[in-house]
């Protein structure tokens, strides 16, 4: 599912997003920046040594924010990092944690005069966001954005029931 938001668009994808071909990609990063499992690792092993080397010079990012390193071995030039909350009960600012780190991944690619990233679904793995809130917050995050920005926003999604989900709330927020 794609649609056209403001100065540019929201494509909804299921996929591996270690093959996307946008300038950058996004990893749902820990605070350390770190490697670790689920979508990260499979970026981090994509992306190689060379990225793993870069990625450890940037040091920790606080949940919220994001940074950018190089891509590596991956089609996309660049990784940027985010961090997203862990989910407790909705009630710990999560939804501005996780709002924040759509925010500044986007900010970043725009600031580096890039023009098409793909994210996975930040926090709804391991950091248990329920995938169907976490939809509604990010998306709202990057139709706010593409209201002022050009930029072409993939969402590559692990299986069937969370892309029916981030399409159920895309059709909401439109």
């Amino acid at each position: 599912m794609r649609v056209n938001i403001g100065k540019g668009s929201v494509e909804l994808v299921e996929g591996d997003i270690t093959q996307e071909t946008t300038d950058a990609i996004v990893n749902a990063a820990n605070e350390a920046l770190a490697p670790g499992g689920g979508v990260d690792g499979a970026i981090t092993r994509a992306a190689g040594p060379s990225a793993l080397v870069e990625r450890r010079k940037l040091g920790g990012c606080q949940t919220g924010e994001a940074r950018i390193g190089p891509g590596g071995d991956l089609k996309a030039r660049y990784i940027i990092y985010a961090v997203g909350p862990v989910y407790h009960d909705g009630g710990r600012g999560e939804a501005d944690l996780l709002a924040s780190a759509y925010r500044n991944s986007l900010a970043l690619a725009a600031q580096h005069g890039l023009h098409s990233v793909s994210f996975p679904a930040i926090s709804t793995g391991i950091y248990g966001y329920p995938t169907a809130e976490a939809a509604r917050v990010a998306l709202a995050a990057i139709i706010d954005f593409l209201k002022t920005e050009p930029m072409q926003v993939r969402i590559v999604l692990f299986g069937q029931s969370a892309l029916r989900a981030w399409e159920r709330a895309l059709q909401e927020l439109q």
